[in-house]
């Protein structure tokens, strides 16, 4: 069928359009194979500030009926700060699952308003931050993890640490903002070819932005990230260490740059470590196993296109930091598959340990040979662009 072969990359993000407190019928997307839609282009709004599928799905258009539903479903700071309680949403009527790897990745059909519509009214508040900012090709592949009991559970946690809606007020001591929590998965699912796994976002203010060891624009680059342009500029000495420290030129390149913890108290390394996030991002990674690559062709010794995308995982290169990102890799299963993905472990980039083995490790050139091995000419990284 067409959807094998259809990327639609580009496609703008269909949302549903409710007049009442009820939630409204699942709109056209029902059809539509929402594969790699880049949420950052989201139109900005003005009034209200960030309009969010919380909003389109009850149709809070109206301040009278805000108001009047705030106590029982919004996630903002007009709404009680006692955390919203529910059983657990079961998801089972919503999507018939199916073990990863036995669909082509474009033809796996998903609704985001069935989904949302799949949950008990009470969990909508609890994840409507992730059907918000949750690239579309991960989500369809991690609807039905969001919907389990630990999930739900953390996220229960992370409301009353303050962390609600991607339109509320941030909290002031817990990092990344809530809007940027998934901005890992700006990175299409499809397009992955190398992930890049740290243990928690950075703890101090300003640095934490979704993406592991990145730091935003205008952020002093952080002394891990400045030992990994050490051991780049020894890999490729025409290397020219940039005065930033915003990895987007690899994220665009198709590196997912994924914490094992997505979120982090200031000041407080792996204060939200155990809470549930490794038992999520570990799914992250057996969805890269299964879907890695899958919008990615080879290219043969002339340039040119050689094999077509197969929508299957082809293989990527994990590079695993330390033993916290040796760990996660094991739990998710990756080092099991064979020649099917190269894993590179070595001593975390932190000062405390950079001489201890990451210095050296020769990571960089690794990759970018296996890469070419299996993607074809060009396949590679060019790790220099960051």
């Amino acid at each position: 069928m067409s959807t094998a072969t259809v990327y639609l990359e580009d496609l703008p993000v269909v949302t549903a359009s409710g007049t009442g407190s009820k939630k409204a019928s699942p709109p056209a997307d029902t059809a539509v194979y929402l594969e790699d839609v880049d949420v950052s282009k989201k139109e900005k709004k003005t009034t209200p500030p960030v309009r969010t599928l919380f909003d389109t799905q009850f149709g809070l258009d109206d301040g009278a009926k805000r108001q009047k539903l705030a106590p029982r479903f919004t996630t903002g700071s007009s709404s009680s700060n006692t955390t919203p309680t529910s059983s657990p949403p079961t998801n089972a009527s919503f999507i018939k699952r199916r073990a990863l790897g036995t669909q082509r990745l474009n033809s796996i059909p998903f609704s985001l308003s069935a989904f949302f519509d799949s949950l008990p009214t009470d969990a909508c508040a609890l994840l409507a931050l992730e059907c918000d900012t949750m690239g579309k090709s991960w989500l369809k592949l991690l609807a039905d993890e969001l919907a389990k009991p630990y999930f739900v559970d953390l996220k229960r946690f992370l409301y009353a640490e303050g962390v609600k809606g991607a339109g509320d007020k941030a909290p002031p001591r817990i990092y990344p903002q809530p809007k940027d929590i998934y901005a890992w998965s700006n990175t299409p699912l499809g397009r992955v070819k190398v992930v890049i796994l740290g243990q928690d976002p950075y703890p101090g203010a300003g640095q934490a932005h979704g993406y592991s060891f990145s730091v935003p624009p205008g952020v002093a680059v952080p002394a891990s990230l400045r030992n990994i342009y050490t051991e780049l500029r020894t890999e490729y000495p025409s290397f020219t260490r940039p005065g930033h420290g915003h990895l987007a030129g690899w994220v665009s390149q198709g590196v997912l740059l994924l914490n094992a913890v997505l979120t982090v108290r200031a000041n407080a390394p792996n204060s939200h470590a155990e809470k549930g996030w490794e038992a999520f991002t570990d799914r992250v990674l057996r969805v890269v196993d299964a879907y890695g690559g899958a919008n990615l062709g080879r290219a043969g010794a002339d340039g040119k296109p050689d094999e077509p995308a197969t929508g299957f995982g082809r293989g990527v290169v994990v590079l695993a930091w330390g033993a916290k990102a040796a760990k996660r890799v094991a739990a998710a299963g990756l080092d099991k598959h064979g020649s099917k993905h190269l894993i590179l472990k070595s001593a975390h980039p932190s000062p405390r340990s950079a001489d201890s083995g990451f210095f050296g490790n020769g990571h960089f050139k690794k990759a970018n040979e296996w890469l070419e091995t299996r993607y074809g000419p060009g396949g590679g990284v060019d790790w220099c662009n960051v």
